[in-house]
């Protein structure tokens, strides 16, 4: 059916009625949504008899996919389940059958989200993914629409909620690791494994999705460089706040060296910018256009209404290109000049927080070794002494050095007898203000 060409309404199929599902069924059964035209037709689900927070009329849930996939009345599939199969296949099959799709899927996206444009594209259908990145923050489409005539030169953001607050909890309470992540599981922050979440894996694939978009660089998921949180002590804050910077899970995308560098990892952050100043489960994406300058995108990153909001807003965007009034936004072509670069290439200063006897000529050894690199030393703590054990916390502030030479800088100061364990080394973000 046509949807545009006698007035019927739009049908819309849902994959999934978890939390946000049932925040999306909710507006798609609302007053507004049946004044706009739009009919919820069939909504997928593993255990119907499963009690949801929305009521739908009886015969709309199903266990079959092909109720939705297969259905002449529905013209949007909506993927809501989350995870890389089985909504993979699902998406390609509604596109194949020229369903137009939206999804909040980022795994989905950043693994495959080149082919799935290219079959939507071949199936004259949409496919919208605001939901992926951000929440209910609206970056993708302004990278589609709104920002096309602009280089974007970088990209920086917090884009996962669960490690925010975290890192918000340490920094603010003092809190260890451990505590900030049970603490952010009992209020369902976090999932009981929150691997996806700490080890950096949520943020490469939103970070993958956006240096696609704003870039025209095919960024897999797999050659970014990533590095979690769990390393992060509750010490490092107290020093980190010492030295004027807190500590942030950041993801970023830039240009250097004539390519494009993705990298995700913890980052000691200026405490007076606005990012330090990004707390609790709050996400945020800055972006810098060479025509816009630099633009600030922040809110609620995860959540049934924030997401769900995204959610219905591609929704209705696809409802007005079924009705010839609106378009299907491109994605940038592939920049074949903009290649991406190892994470070796990376220049910026250094944090390290290194274990060590305390004794006379040790700084000198690891800064012999740090020489060796090319690497200087902007500043030196000695906190935190055991006169019992005979060691103490010594905490190096570099100049900026290249990656590579701080790795292998960092070997040899491992090496030292003099050194018991280098516990951390997070990389310093430089803002125009202090270079």
């Amino acid at each position: 059916m046509d949807p545009s060409a006698n007035g019927a309404p739009v049908g819309v199929g849902l994959l999934g009625l978890g939390v946000v599902g049932s925040a999306v069924a909710a507006s798609l059964t609302s007053a507004d949504a049946r004044q706009r035209g739009i009919r919820l037709c069939a909504a997928l689900v593993r255990d119907p008899s499963r009690k949801r927070a929305v009521e739908l009329a009886p015969g709309t849930t199903t266990t079959d996919p092909e109720s939705v996939l297969g259905s002449p009345d529905v013209d949007i599939v909506v993927e809501l389940m989350g995870g890389e199969e089985p909504a993979l296949t699902y998406i390609s099959s509604a596109l194949s059958a020229s369903k137009h799709v939206v999804t909040a899927n980022k795994e989905v996206i950043s693994k495959h989200g080149e082919r799935l444009r290219t079959l939507a594209s071949e199936n004259n259908v949409s496919l919208q993914y605001e939901a992926s990145v951000g929440g209910g923050i609206p970056i993708i489409n302004p990278l589609l629409n709104d920002l096309t005539a602009n280089k974007i030169l970088g990209m920086r953001a917090i884009i996962n909620g669960t490690t925010n607050y975290i890192l918000t909890q340490m920094a603010a309470d003092g809190a260890t690791f451990e505590d900030a992540l049970a603490d952010a599981q009992r209020l369902g922050y976090a999932e009981a494994d929150p691997t996806a979440d700490v080890d950096g894996f949520d943020a490469a694939y939103k970070i993958s999705i956006l240096a696609r978009l704003a870039f025209g660089v095919a960024a897999p998921f797999e050659v970014i460089y990533r590095e979690g949180i769990r390393r992060t002590a509750a010490q490092d804050f107290r020093y980190a706040k010492e030295l004027g910077y807190t500590i942030k899970l950041l993801a970023a995308a830039r240009r250097e060296d004539g390519g494009l560098l993705v990298r995700v990892h913890p980052t000691l952050v200026p405490a007076d910018v606005p990012m330090a100043k990004v707390e609790g489960v709050l996400n945020v994406v800055e972006a810098e256009g060479d025509l816009v300058g630099p633009l600030w995108f922040q809110g609620r990153g995860a959540g049934a209404e924030p997401t769900g909001s995204a959610v219905m807003g591609d929704i209705l965007r696809t409802v007005s290109v079924i009705r010839g009034g609106g378009h299907v936004p491109e994605a940038r072509g592939i920049d074949p000049d903009l290649a991406l670069l190892d994470m070796a290439r990376h220049v910026c200063k250094y944090y390290i927080r290194l274990t060590v006897r305390d004794r006379p000529g040790v700084l000198a050894q690891i800064a012999g070794a740090l020489g060796d690199g090319e690497i200087s030393i902007d500043s030196v703590l000695q906190v935190d002494s055991d006169p019992e054990l005979g060691n103490a916390d010594l905490v190096i502030m570099t100049h900026p050095a290249r990656e590579a030479n701080m790795q292998r800088a960092v070997e040899r100061i491992d090496a030292l007898g003099d050194v018991d364990t280098v516990a951390n080394l997070i990389r310093v973000e430089s803002y125009p203000s202090d270079g």
